[in-house]
């Protein structure tokens, strides 16, 4: 019987009730929270380190009535990373695989920052759909360009989330079924595949920090146009 490869990825029920949103809320429930007699703790100083690093490196391009978002995008970055990196344990869900949250998430984000460029700067965003100096024959053609180029950036925001993860998910399920299916006398087949498949697993891990950086970036960056 040839296992499917995309079970990994099937939206779990339990007395038919979806339970995806119960694993996109999981990283909230577990996140530790210190007690006042921690407040100067390593770990709160870790933690505030590595959040006034994230913030600098986002916000830097943004002027300065847009750092309103920064608790959004560093909201968003600790949520994408705790469910990328809960989804490597085993016998466990990839929200972030499914495109109905990416989509979700990439969607009405994207729209906000081009509801605030319309808003503020209603000129200046509508002259990104004709660049300066077009020919006037193109005119048309570079509007409808333009438009197509605007609205496909949510989905490939959600798209290439949805996809980096998938591609790592079913490449470390094809290594774990062949360490599983390897006879037992071929040893050293065993030992390589089993390597590699520790090698991807940390490859993994660095997929999904990168991909939640990424996108916080990317939306970074489309605020940045519009404000």
């Amino acid at each position: 019987m040839i296992p499917n490869l995309f079970e990994i990825f099937a939206t779990p029920y339990l007395l038919k009730v979806p339970l995806m949103w119960l694993a996109v809320m999981a990283p909230a429930m577990i996140i530790f929270s210190p007690s006042q007699h921690l407040v100067t703790g390593r770990y709160i100083l870790l933690k505030k380190w590595t959040m006034k690093q994230f913030i600098k490196q986002i916000m830097s391009p943004l002027p300065t009535h847009g750092y309103k978002w920064a608790a959004l995008f560093t909201a968003l970055m600790i949520t994408l990373t705790s469910i990328n990196m809960i989804s490597l344990l085993p016998h466990t869900f990839t929200p972030t695989a499914q495109l109905a949250l990416t989509m979700a998430l990439a969607f009405p984000l994207w729209l906000a920052t081009v509801v605030i460029g319309l808003l503020k700067k209603t000129t200046r965003s509508l002259a990104h759909f004709l660049p300066e100096g077009s020919p006037t024959p193109l005119i048309p053609a570079l509007v409808v360009v333009e438009t197509i180029s605007l609205l496909i950036r949510p989905m490939a925001l959600g798209v290439r989330l949805a996809a980096n993860l998938t591609a790592g998910h079913l490449l470390l399920q094809l290594m774990a079924l062949a360490v599983i299916h390897l006879p037992t006398p071929m040893w050293p087949a065993t030992v390589a595949v089993a390597t590699t498949l520790m090698l991807l697993t940390i490859l993994e891990v660095a997929v999904g920090l990168i991909q939640a950086y990424v996108f916080v970036l990317l939306l970074s960056l489309y605020l940045q146009e519009n404000i």
